[in-house]
């Protein structure tokens, strides 16, 4: 059942790390996705609640820095060292633009809702496809209680970056502990989440396909745990001023995101159908960027890597495209272009009752 509001394989290897990063080469990781949060093609975007003291956010955002200021230092630690050789590596710096908008983004009110009445003695998190761990950094300080977050990541250097960030503590003071591994999102056994109290990922399911969101919520039945998956592309996106060009590059671009099988924007609705099957109960919730002067940056970025796609997905636009993006950087460097990217966060909770209503869009 979903209740809706209208807006828009095994680890390789472990690393347990006290709150701050970790000592040694870096491990770990999942997403046969790589880091979906680091597409510079999808869109997504998330802060804390008012009135949250964000010294430990800080803290955490600048032991990040400081890993990614030494990432060309870094040696792996793998199993099998061939094993790195494919994996996809996204630019920390991307992570880093967009993590403010994803923070602002993310709806409030579902993490209140996924954790169980009564608690327990400590929170384990498992953060799928975590990239350079902005989940975490906005999440476990809005949570109370001990923590333990298991970070996944296929790119171990991505993961070196998350665990390096984390935050030390909660949002009681409680202890905030890290594990890193190295693993493949899209390959999930039934008993991947055991013991985990939830399982949480950011801009993920739209690079899924239906079969592995089948898996995913599948996972977390046997678990009997909430999943907390948020900034998921709704495919629509409010460009100000107007441009006739907007409504073809909309098209093509989510034509791309749907490639070799992925569900793009159609994600949200084949998650909130997968979890129904697996008996959850699921709520969906807008959480879009907005993006004025003050994005101006992020906003670039984001409007290149989403032409980029447009054309890739259509050549036939290359043209009418470069004429596009280069009245539209102009428009962004004057700060008169605004943009709202939908998405949607989704908590879906297992065994619980309740009203559903919608599609999950």
């Amino acid at each position: 059942m979903s209740d809706t509001e209208t807006a828009a394989d095994a680890p390789a290897a472990r690393q347990v790390i006290p709150g701050a990063g970790p000592t040694g080469g870096p491990e770990g990781g999942a997403g046969g996705v790589g880091a979906p949060d680091a597409d510079p093609h999808a869109p997504a975007a998330g802060d804390a609640s008012p009135g949250h003291d964000d010294t430990d956010r800080t803290a955490a955002r600048d032991r990040y820095r400081a890993a990614a200021r030494d990432r060309d230092t870094l040696r792996l630690r793998e199993d099998d060292p061939a094993a790195a050789d494919d994996v996809p590596r996204y630019a920390p710096e991307w992570l880093e633009l967009r993590e403010g908008a994803d923070a602002a983004a993310r709806s409030a009110e579902l993490p209140r809702a996924a954790l169980p009445p009564g608690g327990r003695d400590v929170l384990v998190v498992h953060d799928l496809g975590c990239g350079t761990g902005s989940m975490g950094r906005w999440l476990a300080p809005l949570l109370p209680g001990p923590q333990h977050w298991i970070l996944h990541d296929r790119d171990p250097y991505l993961l070196h970056f998350a665990a390096a960030g984390s935050p030390r503590t909660a949002a009681d003071g409680s202890r905030v502990t890290v594990e890193t591994r190295r693993a493949d999102v899209a390959r999930l056994t039934p008993d991947a989440f055991a013991g985990a109290t939830l399982v949480t990922a950011s801009a993920l399911l739209d690079v899924l396909t239906r079969d592995e969101v089948d898996r995913l919520a599948a996972a977390c039945a046997e678990a009997a745990c909430p999943a907390l998956l948020t900034l998921t592309v709704a495919g629509r996106v409010e460009l100000g001023p107007a441009d006739p060009l907007d409504a073809e590059i909309e098209d093509a671009f989510n034509a791309h995101q749907r490639r070799t099988g992925l569900l793009g924007p159609d994600a949200v609705t084949a998650a909130c159908e997968a979890f129904d099957r697996h008996g959850a109960t699921v709520r969906v919730r807008p959480s879009p960027w907005r993006l004025g002067p003050g994005e101006r940056r992020l906003t670039r970025a984001w409007l290149g890597g989403r032409v980029a796609a447009a054309v890739e997905q259509r050549p036939d636009l290359a043209d009418r495209a470069e004429a596009y993006l280069a009245r539209r950087l102009e428009a962004c460097d004057a700060g008169g272009l605004t943009a709202v990217v939908h998405h949607a966060d989704l908590l879906a909770v297992p065994g619980a009752t309740g009203p559903g209503v919608g599609d999950g869009t």
